[in-house]
Order: structure tokens, then C-alpha cells, then sequence
């Protein structure tokens, strides 16, 4: 990160109170507030025979520049050194028809001054008085990079907000004699060398402007060599078999937790059977939770055997006959008191212990407590848990008893039963039997209602819609898709329509788990629409995987993608790609390999890495150059160097005369 202050007065002007200018001031400023640039930005005045003198003096890069009166508003107008004759002779004229307080240009006088202004950083007064706007602001539009505005405040504001310049906030300070507090507002740019094509690139985008330099991307070690990484976004370039794949297998195998989207990956697996497998296994979660219902419900259902309650209300009746038949058989010990004594029945303390573990949750909720407390004392709340408590302790004393007894009686009424000739009544428990056939029926009802068919899901992801919908199963196979085993289900399909006999046709399958039984009654499809509301084509299925898979990469530490334009159209490329890319860059490490254009050229870069395959000594070696964008060298570790602009050139347009040839076909063909 560069800091920059590209805003500062050293000539008193008929705008400013009397100074005297301090050459060693402006150099303790630079010294204390460590700055990498400045700007000499006098009011409507350029003076060239001082500027020559603090370019001398100070130890970093000068810009010239000059503050300008335009249609009442200020705005900063800052060209490279190299051209500062020329500057100077255009800056005396804007000083001729500026020359007393009121005074000023309009738009056209500055264009007939200055030329192209492309050839300069221009910075209006933007969220700062007096300010460039209405008329004025829009015919510079196509020139301005960034605004400057006068508080932090307005800084941040401005840095979140899309519709907003890119924000710099500079010190507008006087470089004065005796200047003891120096100013502290400065602007940090993720910049390389710093040129005024560099900062009009860098301050181009947000990502790379900053207030301090914790904010920014940073440079790390990557590998032994001493080869750096940015924290933020990497181009990978170079010619094919040039080292780029290798120094992607190289960074995998260094780093942990590394998300490596290879070449072709995506593409290759976009069939249509296997994207619905793979979409439904990432939104397994999903399923799980819509249908947690139901597996509550079937680990009850599980243990409920209407056939055997059958059999034991058979029993009790055949029994129960028998006895009234009988009767007059009665022995000494068919007599006895508990020979056709009912067990006690054992209750449920679900029930309580719930509404306990429920009042616990409103004494202790914080979130609601202000509502809670409005309505409810606490101290009652905890008097009433502290009564049920104890009525729990004292329930569950009371099972235990009759745990007790009830063992002893069916002792006591198994003796009896060898001794006598007399027929005893089974033993049943009705209410326990009525229950059991009610939970049966209201586990139909459920399945019944999850078998109709609707829409439970619908998300959007990046302009694609998530659709998730529920029906019945179509036949044996589906379920046996579901199951993931060879076993036939055809047989068991046939009781699909009679849920309780198809749980338990279920049950007999002892490969299935039972954890997995709610899976079997109800069939969720997923589907991803388009933008226009249509099932997604093959490309479009592969342009959802893609970034799914970038999506998915934020928990990871560092992102790894080889060549993600395979197959995407460069609108999707540069609307959908390279923002997603760009977001993710700003909390993880991201390196892209490309040869196309709209990702490396448009995605905005923090970082360029250039790999090139050289024969030393009769072995392949894999030499990586790297630098900033805006560098116009790219550098080695071991000091070699290599022209930027044509790595660019031959890396993403095919050499820079087919760039020229398909620019002047494009002019062409413009109108």
C-alpha cells in the first residue's frame, strides 16, 4: 500500500491567508506521516522553478498539479513529472484568467487548455466545499476517477455506496514555516510504481483505496524462494506448458485448506443425472431438516406393533370367555385377590419434564426478557418451575413403586397360574393399545400431507433460482435410488399407498438404517432456474457450478483457479465471475490463471504473476515474474525483468499486433 497526499499548498494565493512556505517543513511532513507521493497543488497557480526545487529535496515521487477554479467548484488537475514544461505553460493561462477572488473557468476553457484531459488525474471537490457539481460534474464524468471529500466519515460512506466516486481524502495543508501539528489525513492505494496511470488505475477501484494500511492487501511469502503472494487478487499468466498449472499444484501442496477449482472440472461433470446427484447431496442439509419432522414421528412409529396389539386384545378376549365359562372351576388359588389382578399402568413424565425444560427457557431467555418480564414475574415463574420439580421427583418415585409392585404381581400371578386349573385373564393394557392405533393414523395423515405436491423451497443464488419441491415417489426405482442398494423394492412399493404396512415392509430390510426410513416416503427434487424462470441448459449448469464453487470457497484459506473461463461466454464472465471473485479476494488470498482477457484484464487485479518456462543448464525451469498491474516491470526473485505491458499483451489478447488488428476491426464496425 502507497500512501498518498496529493493536495498540498506551498504558493499563498488570493485564496489563502499569508504563509511563508517551509521547504524543511514539507520534508519533516513527509518524513513523520511516511508518504510515498505528493502533489503541489497551489490555487490557479503552477510555479515551475519551485516545483524543480522540493522534486529535489523531497525523497519520494513530486507530482506537479494545480487546484482550479471551474464554474465555481475546485477540482485538482495533477499530470506526471516528465511532462512539467508542458504543464507549466498550460497552467500560466488558467493563472491569466484567474486573478482575483471570483473568478474562474468554465469546462470548455479547461479543455481548451488542458487538451485531453485523459492525459491527467483529475479530482473534484466532491464531497468537500466548494464542491464541482451539477453540469459541470457530468461533462467531466468520463475523466474522473475519484472524488475528494474533507472527513473520514464521508470517506467510508463513500467507499460503501456503488453509486459513489471512489473516495480520497487528501490534507489540503500549507507547507508553512512553523507548522508544528502536521496534518493526518492521507489516502492509502494498493499501487505498485506510482505513475499517474498507475493511480488512475488503482483509484479506479474501491478495493484498492484505503484510510489506513491495515485496511489494504498486503504481500506474503509464498514460497521458499522468496516468491510473494498478495493477500488479495492474483493473475496468473504465462503461454501454455509455461509453469502456470505447476505453480497452482505448487501453492496446493504448500498451504492448507486450499480450494482448488482445476481446469475443466466443472464442465466435465455438468451432465444433467449427475448435477441433480450433486445439487441434491449440497442441499442434503436441507432435506434433513424439512423432513426432521418425520423422523421424529418414525422413531416412534418404529416401535409400534399393530399386529401384535391384535394379537394381545385376541388373548385377552379368548381369555376373558374362557374365564366367564369356567367360572365354576374356581380354585383355592384362582380365589386368591391378585389372581386376575391389572398391573398398575406406568406413566409418562415426557409431558412434565417438557413443560418444566419450557419455563426454564422463557426465566432464562435474554433475548425476550424485556417482554417476558412485562407480562410475567420471574419470581413466580421460578416458584411454579420449583412446584413442578418437585411434583417430578415425586411422579417419578411413584413409577418406581409401582415398578416394584407390578413386578411382584405377575410373580405372584405366574404361581398362581401353574397351580390352579382355572383359566386366567391375559393381561392388557387397552389404553396403551388405543394410543399406539391413534399415533398410527395421525403418522398416515403426515406422510399423506408430505406426499402432495408443492414448492417448499426457493432461494436465488448470483440470478439463479434454487427450487426445491416434494411429491410422491414415482415407482420401485426411485426409492431404490434413494436407498443406494441393489435390493429390489418392487415388492415393497406396492404398499407405498398404506404407510404404516410400507414402515413396516421397511423394517424387515435389515441393510436399511433405520436413522435413514424417513428418506423413503416422500421425494424432493431440486431444480436450478435461469434468470427467465427456465430449467438451466448445460452451460448454464456449469456456470452455476462454477460459482457455487467459488461461493463455497470462503471457508477456506486460499482459492485456487485454473482457467475458469473453459467454456463461459465473457458477459458471464465479467458480470458474474469477476465480482464474485473480486468479494471473495477481499477475506482470502486468490489466485486465477487465465488467458482470457475479460477475467485478467477486467477482474482487477491486485497482484499479476507471470510464469515462463526457461532451459538452464539443458533442465526445465518454471522462472515466475510478478509485480503490480500498474507495474511496468515485472520482476524475479533472482533480479530479472520482463516488459508488463507485453506479458499482457502476448498472455491475453494473442500479441499486441492481433490486439491492434481486432481494435481497428472493432472501430470499424463501431457505426
Amino acid at each position: 500500500m502507497k500512501k498518498i497526499d496529493l493536495h498540498i499548498h506551498t504558493i499563498p494565493t488570493i485564496s489563502d491567508s499569508h504563509f511563508i512556505f517551509s521547504i524543511d517543513t514539507f520534508k519533516n511532513y513527509v518524513r513523520e506521516a511516511k508518504l510515498d507521493a505528493v502533489a503541489i497543488t497551489n490555487h490557479d497557480i503552477f510555479d515551475i522553478t519551485q516545483y524543480k526545487i522540493i522534486q529535489s529535496e523531497l525523497p519520494i515521487v513530486v507530482f506537479p498539479g494545480i487546484e482550479i477554479n471551474v464554474d465555481k467548484g475546485h477540482l485538482l488537475l495533477i499530470t506526471n513529472p516528465e511532462r512539467v514544461d508542458s504543464f507549466d505553460s498550460r497552467t500560466s493561462k488558467v493563472s491569466q484568467r484567474i486573478t482575483k477572488i471570483g473568478d474562474n473557468i468554465s469546462y470548455e476553457e479547461l479543455v481548451e487548455i488542458f487538451g485531453n484531459l485523459d492525459e491527467y488525474l483529475i479530482i473534484p471537490h466532491y464531497e468537500k466545499s466548494p464542491a464541482i457539481t451539477g453540469n459541470t460534474l457530468e461533462k467531466l464524468t468520463r475523466f474522473v476517477t475519484v472524488g475528494e471529500v474533507d472527513s473520514p466519515k464521508k470517506f467510508i460512506r463513500s467507499i460503501k455506496d456503488t453509486e459513489k466516486l471512489t473516495p480520497v481524502l487528501f490534507s489540503d495543508s500549507r507547507m508553512k514555516e512553523n507548522l508544528i501539528n502536521f496534518p493526518t489525513r492521507q489516502t492509502f492505494v494498493d499501487c505498485g510504481n506510482l505513475s499517474i496511470e498507475a493511480l488512475k488505475s488503482s483509484l479506479g477501484d474501491k478495493a484498492k483505496v484505503a484510510l489506513s494500511a491495515d485496511e489494504g492487501n498486503k504481500l506474503f511469502q509464498l514460497f521458499e524462494d522468496g516468491q510473494k503472494l498478495s493477500t488479495g487478487l492474483n493473475v496468473l499468466l504465462g503461454a501454455r506448458s509455461s509453469g502456470k498449472t505447476h505453480t497452482l499444484n505448487k501453492i496446493n501442496e504448500s498451504e492448507e485448506n486450499v480450494k482448488y477449482i482445476k481446469q475443466f472440472a466443472l464442465v466435465q461433470q455438468s451432465e444433467e443425472q449427475e448435477f441433480k446427484g450433486t445439487l441434491e447431496k449440497k442441499r442434503s442439509v436441507f432435506t434433513e431438516n424439512y423432513l426432521s419432522g418425520l423422523k421424529r414421528v418414525i422413531d416412534q412409529i418404529i416401535n409400534i406393533d399393530i399386529e401384535a396389539n391384535e394379537q394381545l386384545v385376541d388373548n385377552y378376549v379368548t381369555t376373558l370367555l374362557k374365564a366367564a365359562e369356567d367360572f365354576n372351576r374356581s380354585d383355592v388359588f384362582s380365589k386368591v385377590k391378585l389372581f386376575d389382578e391389572i398391573e398398575f399402568t406406568i406413566g409418562n413424565l415426557q409431558s412434565l419434564k417438557s413443560l418444566i425444560e419450557s419455563i426454564r427457557q422463557v426465566i432464562e431467555n435474554k433475548e425476550y426478557h424485556n417482554i417476558v418480564t412485562k407480562h410475567l414475574e420471574i419470581n413466580s415463574l421460578i416458584a411454579l418451575i420449583m412446584e413442578l420439580i418437585s411434583l417430578l421427583r415425586a411422579n417419578h418415585l411413584e413409577i418406581e413403586k409401582k415398578k416394584v409392585v407390578n413386578s411382584l404381581i405377575r410373580d405372584i400371578k405366574s404361581g398362581l397360574r401353574i397351580r390352579t386349573s382355572a383359566v386366567q385373564v391375559e393381561d392388557v393394557d387397552l389404553y396403551r393399545i388405543s394410543l399406539d392405533y391413534k399415533a398410527v393414523k395421525k403418522f398416515e395423515k403426515i406422510v399423506e400431507f408430505l406426499k402432495i405436491d408443492s414448492t417448499i423451497l426457493k432461494e436465488t443464488i448470483q440470478g439463479f433460482t434454487i427450487e426445491a419441491q416434494k411429491r410422491k415417489f414415482a415407482g420401485a426405482g426411485e426409492i431404490k435410488s434413494v436407498s443406494g442398494l441393489k435390493t429390489a423394492f418392487s415388492a415393497v412399493y406396492q404398499l407405498y399407498d398404506q404407510p404404516y404396512q410400507y414402515l413396516r415392509e421397511l423394517l424387515k430390510n435389515d441393510y436399511i438404517p433405520r436413522s435413514d426410513l424417513y428418506k423413503f416416503f416422500v421425494k424432493i427434487d431440486y431444480k436450478i432456474l435461469n434468470r427467465d424462470g427456465f430449467e438451466v441448459s448445460g452451460g448454464e449448469r456449469s456456470e452455476f457450478r462454477l460459482l457455487q464453487e467459488i461461493n463455497d470457497s470462503q471457508n477456506y484459506d486460499i482459492l485456487l483457479i485454473d482457467e475458469p473461463e473453459s467454456s463461459f461466454d465473457n458477459i458471464f464472465l465479467r458480470s458474474d465471475v469477476n465480482q464474485i471473485l473480486k468479494d471473495i479476494s477481499k477475506s482470502m488470498p486468490v489466485v486465477i490463471v487465465t488467458h482470457n482477457s475479460t477475467v485478467g484484464g477486467s477482474v482487477g487485479a491486485d497482484y499479476v504473476l507471470y510464469t515462463k518456462k526457461e532451459i538452464i543448464g539443458g533442465k526445465i525451469t518454471y522462472r515466475i515474474y510478478s509485480g503490480y498491474p500498474t507495474d511496468k516491470k515485472l520482476h524475479s526473485i533472482d533480479g530479472s525483468e520482463i516488459n508488463n505491458y507485453e506479458v499482457i499483451m502476448n498472455s491475453l489478447e494473442a500479441g499486441i499486433s492481433a490486439y491492434e488488428k481486432r481494435r481497428i476491426s472493432y472501430e470499424a464496425t463501431k457505426n
